[in-house]
């Protein structure tokens, strides 16, 4: 249950969702517009391509894909398991989220498609690391199951239910963290650049995260 989840799970929360946030506006905004932080409407998009006849472009939002795929796989691999705890390392998947983002401003910058997937990687990795604890979904890189959870709790509610607050209260910390993030004024004062401020956001959480780690593994 997310009530298990200790409370810096909700500050990384924010962050990862801002991040994402960031990204799918840059994506939106200058990725041919589309979306890359999440794949729904992208999965939609390459099978009306293939309706159509539209091969190169069906193509392309299958790399998205694949590349979502592997970002989360990476995960997977560093971070075996679906329990969240202190002192796992979470900093590598945020470096390497970082470096991704990095490397998706130079290809992007270039007119290259190896940025989208680059981008689209980083998120499937970033999804991926923050996944399950003790049954409880923590998605940071959409909104969809987040608000569908939202619904739930207020319909329980008012169903006479006990309200879950610390569920609310992390589910809502999501949505207003991928909102701000979504804020256009990055991409129009930066372009493809802007990426490099939730890259620098992955850093500084990595950082953050493993100080964190160290000094609570000493007390």
């Amino acid at each position: 249950m997310i009530s298990r989840l200790p409370r810096w799970v909700e500050y990384g929360a924010f962050v990862l969702a801002f991040i994402a946030g960031c990204v799918n506006a840059v994506g939106l905004l200058g990725f041919e517009h589309k979306a890359i932080s999440h794949l729904s409407g992208t999965a939609t998009l390459m099978g009306t391509g293939l309706a159509h006849g539209e091969i190169t472009s069906a193509l392309h939002l299958a790399g998205i894909l694949g590349s979502f795929l592997i970002g989360a796989a990476l995960s997977g691999m560093v971070l075996p398991g679906s329990s969240l705890r202190l002192g796992r390392h979470y900093e590598t998947l945020l470096i390497l989220e970082g470096i991704l983002l990095l490397a998706a401003i130079h290809f992007l910058g270039d007119g290259a498609r190896l940025g989208h997937y680059l981008a689209s990687m980083a998120c499937g990795l970033q999804n991926a690391m923050a996944t399950t604890y003790s049954g409880a979904v923590v998605r940071t890189t959409h909104l969809t199951g987040t608000i569908t959870d939202i619904g739930l709790i207020i319909g329980n509610a008012l169903r006479g239910k006990p309200f879950d607050r610390r569920r609310a209260q992390l589910l809502t910390i999501l949505v207003v963290g991928f909102v701000a993030g979504g804020g256009a004024w990055l991409f129009a004062s930066l372009h493809f650049l802007a990426l490099s401020i939730p890259a620098t956001l992955c850093f500084l959480l990595a950082l953050g995260y493993r100080l964190f780690s160290h000094r609570r593994g000493k007390a």
